[in-house]
């Protein structure tokens, strides 16, 4: 910590993911005396990067909005906005190999035009539907757009047989609503609880023209959520511990947290558990929830992604969306990789239930075909390499009724506060809610220690 700061008092923050950094550089930012413990070698929990030779690998592709004003004010407090640029308008070319004269691209962009005509001409102009699904799903989301978030009815409802009740057709289902659903919730509409995709589509699709333009990391996801969280952590004066696991937490005779880590007991006065729900279950002392088994009814859903290096060009656009095949997201991470000859590809194929422990082999007879159908140039390509990573418990299962089951960041155990993705957010499993989770354990814990929240921090709504 910097020479001559104030502190108002001591906290541990579990976990180095993004809900981690992010509680932690909030509370250091107010002067609190701040150490980070996570217990795997690097930052970044689940969206970091490895190497593969002289490759540089992204475990899995992540994207966000620009609705995602938290995720956005997090790049720009490590100083890596310019990293992860966003478009400046949304626009998604979408093949689809389903229809009878072949492969086919369809786009789903804005204008600039207030909600919802800002989508207009992409629906009225969609390849992938008739006239008449198209018609319907401009019905589905004035429907959606009337709904009412803050209903906790919502929760306990099936996203799929609603829009099975407001007209859709599997067609419609499958070209449109999966396509954007299962990339943002990890679960298809009929495995999806309706409030929390209601609230995908309303606040990235349904309120403000430019909230569902695509940013993403021009960089390894390393470069952004270790190196350079790293780096705004050491300068908030942060005291930043990898490898180092949390083993209990109690409190002292003095009221006083103690959090031990091998060969050490970290006294604190206020701990953040910015850790997976099943953790942070092994971990809470015992009151510190009214019903702590809920946290491991809380599902998981895995992500597969697939890694295709050809010796050459195959793909012109930076990412596509696919219909009638296996394949879901492809994005070009040549650049970032650091690969310097030929083309890299990554598939990412969200809710992989079926696919997640399959074997390499049956994954490459499966989709260099599909790729090769999808991308003409692929057909007399040479893949160079072909490898996977797999992420079982990628995300929690955004499930009906699942609402209920994620709780709040503050504890029934004074000084002890929850964060992570899976926390009550009102947020699907993304870096966005990650973040939010981080900046309301840091407003909690603030508000208990009585120091000044930063207005930086708390305006993340402002950075739209």
């Amino acid at each position: 910590m910097t020479d001559g700061r104030t502190t108002g008092g001591d906290a541990v923050v579990v976990g180095g993911g993004l809900a981690g950094i992010t509680a932690a550089l909030a509370l250091a930012d107010a002067g609190v005396r701040v150490t980070l413990l996570e217990g795997r070698p690097r930052l970044g929990g689940l969206a970091f990067s490895f190497q593969r030779g002289d490759l540089t690998v992204d475990n899995g592709q992540h994207v966000y909005l620009r609705c995602c004003t938290a995720y956005r004010w997090f790049l720009d407090r490590i100083e890596g906005s310019a990293l992860a640029p966003l478009q400046d308008r949304l626009d998604v070319p979408v093949l689809d190999l389903a229809k009878p004269a072949g492969r086919r691209l369809g786009r789903i962009r804005r204008d600039p035009l207030p909600v919802p005509l800002h989508l207009g001409r992409s629906l009225a102009t969609y390849p992938h539907l008739s006239l008449t699904e198209r018609a319907a799903v401009g019905r589905a989301a004035l429907a959606l757009m009337a709904l009412d978030l803050d209903d906790p009815a919502l929760d306990d409802q099936n996203f799929g047989t609603w829009l099975a009740a407001h007209g859709q057709s599997e067609r419609a289902v499958q070209a449109l609503w999966n396509l954007v659903g299962i990339a943002t919730l990890n679960a298809v509409a009929g495995d999806s609880s309706l409030g929390l995709a209601a609230m995908v589509f309303k606040t990235g699709l349904l309120s403000d023209p430019g909230a569902a333009d695509i940013g993403w990391a021009h960089v390894p996801l390393g470069e952004l959520h270790d190196r350079l969280a790293r780096k705004a952590l050491d300068s908030a004066g942060v005291r930043t511990e990898v490898r180092t696991r949390v083993t209990s937490i109690s409190t002292d005779d003095n009221g006083r947290w103690a959090v031990q880590v091998p060969g050490e007991t970290l006294r604190a006065d206020a701990v953040v558990l910015a850790v997976p729900q099943s953790e942070a279950h092994d971990l809470l002392p015992d009151g510190a929830l009214d019903a702590p088994e809920r946290l491991l009814q809380i599902g998981t859903a895995p992500i597969l992604n697939v890694h295709v290096v050809y010796d050459r060009p195959v793909l012109s656009t930076p990412f596509f969306a696919a219909l009638g095949t296996p394949v879901q997201w492809v994005f070009d991470r040549t650049d970032s990789s650091g690969l310097r000859e030929g083309q890299y590809l990554a598939l990412s194929q969200s809710a992989a239930h079926h696919e997640i422990d399959a074997p390499v082999a049956e994954l490459r007879e499966r989709y260099l075909p599909e790729l090769a159908r999808l991308l003409p140039l692929a057909r007399d390509a040479e893949v160079k390499d072909f490898f996977v990573t797999r992420e079982r418990t990628a995300t929690f299962a955004p499930t009906p009724g699942v609402g209920r089951l994620r709780p709040g960041t503050r504890t029934q155990a004074p000084g002890l506060y929850l964060a992570g993705a899976w926390t009550a957010t009102g947020w699907p499993a993304t870096m966005e809610s990650a973040v939010r989770s981080g900046v309301s354990a840091a407003d909690a814990a603030l508000g208990a220690l009585g120091r000044p929240r930063p207005r930086h921090l708390f305006d993340v709504e402002e950075a739209a």
